[in-house]
């Protein structure tokens, strides 16, 4: 773990924030990338880079601090401003919302926008884990399984009586200081992240316009829902699950709905490695094949 990088006078640079730094940067070179191979202008999601990451992090704190308003109420002030606090749902809601703002200001095709969207949203999501993982946040609950992981310097430790605070059985000869191996939910997530950055990208541009966005959407959704099983949570809403179970759910409506509004759709045939990709479109010199946006 390594959740200090270092520090200048009063500033601290944290490995979660310089991983949240790098998973903007390089989802916006991946939107760029998948922009060119459309047809679009790359230098558009450079543009949109700020807003996107702006509305991002506002969301993911506004969600945090619905799920904690009693913590609000209390200290507004600290719930607020720390630097702590960011939900990823959250994030995905104001970082969705400020680019779909962005794409109809700039009149870039609604579905050709989101489809390239996919492949960015899946390796930021990978990437921003990987600054979890670093700070020893949002680890799972205690395991004696070979893959537990302890974090005995993590956002909080992963004590026993953390454990104990938040609901979770531990067994009572252990002392609330002990700190306990638990599942590494971070390293599921980025492997998981990884896997649908692949089979986004190998899926681009083969498919009716919108499902990549709506494949990336049900991806998502069944991922989250089954790593909420050993993540150490206690927002049970309904029927037992987490508010992240709920928001899994309703991506999967989402998606399911985008699949059958293009049922009607033609497949597409060229992917982002074909050499037809490589012929620039009519009037765009150096572009990527514009037929794959209709």
């Amino acid at each position: 773990m390594y959740p200090h990088l270092f520090t200048i006078g009063d500033f601290t640079v944290t490995s979660f924030g310089v991983m949240m730094f790098v998973s903007f940067v390089v989802g916006a070179w991946v939107l760029a990338r998948q922009f060119d191979l459309r047809g679009l202008d790359p230098e558009a999601a450079w543009d949109m880079l700020l807003w996107v990451a702006l509305a991002g992090i506002v969301g993911a704190k506004l969600y945090y601090v619905a799920l904690h308003h009693e913590a609000l109420f209390e200290n507004p002030l600290r719930e607020l401003t720390n630097r702590g606090g960011l939900v990823w749902y959250g994030g995905l809601i104001g970082g969705v919302s400020a680019f779909y703002w962005q794409a109809r200001k700039r009149k870039l095709p609604l579905g050709m926008a989101f489809d390239a969207s996919a492949p960015a949203l899946a390796i930021g999501y990978g990437l921003g884990r990987t600054g979890c993982f670093l700070v020893g946040d949002d680890y799972g609950r205690p395991t004696e399984s070979w893959v537990g992981i302890a974090f005995p310097e993590g956002y909080p430790p992963s004590t026993a009586g953390y454990f104990r605070s938040i609901g979770t059985q531990i067994p009572a000869d252990i002392p609330d200081s002990a700190v306990l191996a638990v599942h590494p939910t971070q390293l599921y997530e980025i492997g998981l992240a990884l896997i649908m950055f692949a089979v986004l990208w190998r899926l681009s541009g083969r498919l009716p316009t919108w499902r990549l966005f709506g494949l990336y959407l049900a991806m998502y959704g069944v991922a989250r829902f089954g790593i909420e099983f050993v993540r150490a949570k206690t927002d049970l809403v309904v029927f037992g699950m987490t508010t992240s179970q709920v928001a899994s759910l309703v991506l999967l409506g989402l998606a399911a709905g985008i699949w059958i509004r293009t049922r009607e759709a033609e497949p597409r045939v060229a992917g982002p490695d074909d050499s037809a990709r490589t012929a620039p479109p009519a009037g765009r010199p150096g572009g990527g094949d514009s037929s794959t946006g209709h």
